[in-house]
């Protein structure tokens, strides 16, 4: 089973708490050239929902959606949180709990939701469906725990997003595992996996690249990746050593970014 899937390392090693997504994150905060924040965008998309909105995130991670909108979110918004992983619900409930609201928080598995029929008003996907590995089992789950009418809101990256980060890799890794750099679920392979289980799917891209000018958080953000996992310590040297350079000369490195989301209607 490839990394991106493998739900034991997934909730175990790379997820086991947000040490990882937490130094991803960093990166964005700081180089992003949008000056909306991605957490602001998708948040947007909930704006239409009801004023008693039923809501369930599968995949929560550290809650960051909610972290960064907490003066937004309605007040008789009902609020579902939910990970594979305990750490990342640790995670998330400290994070949140500082806010003064109230939210619920599940270990639940999004292949089998434990949810009547029609439960939700929306259901939230953020950069999470590439790591389920039967993603029509979790689609199918997800309409039938939503409302009718009520929408997906799943995100996701584009085949571009942060090529030129994936191609230092590629170039310094001398035994790359075969899946490396393999996602299952992108903005242009999700639309047909989509569609077999929803008939109502618009896509919207996030318009965004990085301008990186420090190498730390660069490198920290490599390190903490699934695709890094096989690079050896020498390999890393030479990688920094080379940004580095780029980064004395150049002043800054760009790095281009490719995400979006797909809303779905049921």
């Amino acid at each position: 089973m490839q990394r991106f899937t493998d739900q034991q390392y997934l909730t175990k090693d790379q997820y086991k708490d947000s040490k990882n997504l937490d130094a991803r994150i960093a990166i964005h905060q700081k180089f992003s050239t949008n000056p909306q924040g991605w957490h602001s965008w998708v948040f947007d998309q909930l704006l239409q929902l009801p004023a008693d909105a039923n809501i369930l995130e599968l995949g929560c991670g550290p809650a960051y959606l909610w972290q960064e909108n907490a003066d937004r979110i309605p007040a008789n918004w009902t609020i579902t949180l939910t990970d594979l992983s305990d750490g990342m619900l640790d995670s998330a409930w400290r994070n949140l709990v500082v806010t003064g609201r109230s939210f619920k928080f599940e270990g639940i598995d999004a292949q089998s939701i434990p949810y009547a029929d029609g439960t939700f008003d929306t259901v939230i996907a953020n950069h999470m469906l590439y790591h389920v590995p039967d993603r029509k089992k979790a689609l199918t789950e997800i309409k039938r725990v939503l409302k009718n009418g009520g929408c997906l809101i799943a995100t996701t990256v584009g085949a571009n997003h942060m090529k030129e980060m994936y191609g230092w890799l590629r170039r310094v890794n001398k035994n790359p595992r075969p899946d490396m750099f393999t996602n299952p679920f992108t903005l242009e392979s999700g639309l047909a996996q989509l569609q077999e289980v929803f008939p109502n799917v618009e896509k919207s891209q996030y318009v965004d690249n990085l301008r990186v000018t420090e190498i730390e958080p660069l490198m920290n953000y490599i390190r903490s990746s699934i695709s890094a996992e096989d690079i050896s310590a020498p390999e890393f040297e030479t990688l920094e050593k080379e940004l580095s350079a780029v980064l004395k000369k150049d002043g800054e490195i760009f790095i281009s970014k490719d995400s979006g989301l797909f809303k779905v209607l049921k």
